[in-house]
């Protein structure tokens, strides 16, 4: 079993790439593995990276959150989408994209990784089935 989660964030602006980085990096079990400005450079990453979560954020250049969504889900579906935008009226759109959870920016720290932990245990429930 690993020892942290491997997380990537997907997001165009720097200052909340670091942000998030920061606060996620000093949370117990969690490791920021990659950085994306857009969704074209997130699925890449993927590819590389491999990560356990991706953190994405829907309005990018080069390809948008949810083009990037569906082509991670496509080749790697078991890496999970948690996507994190400031726009709640996306939140159909994203799931139909294969998101797997929906976060609102601004929400809390505590909140967020109640979500990534739940999205993790559901993948270690479905391993012991």
């Amino acid at each position: 079993m690993k020892n942290a989660i491997d997380l990537m964030i997907v997001d165009d602006n720097s200052h909340a790439r670091q942000a998030l980085t920061v606060y996620l990096s000093q949370q117990e079990g969690v490791r920021v593995i990659a950085q994306a400005s857009s969704g074209l450079e997130a699925v890449s990453l993927a590819e590389r990276k491999h990560p356990d979560i991706i953190l994405m954020d829907l309005q990018m250049p080069l390809m948008d959150g949810l083009e990037a969504t569906r082509a991670v889900k496509k080749s790697w579906p078991e890496i999970k989408v948690i996507v994190l935008t400031l726009h709640p009226n996306f939140e159909e759109d994203a799931y139909l994209a294969g998101a797997d959870r929906f976060l609102v920016k601004g929400c809390s720290v505590s909140e967020m990784m109640k979500t990534i932990l739940e999205l993790i245990q559901e993948d270690m429930l479905v391993c012991i089935r």
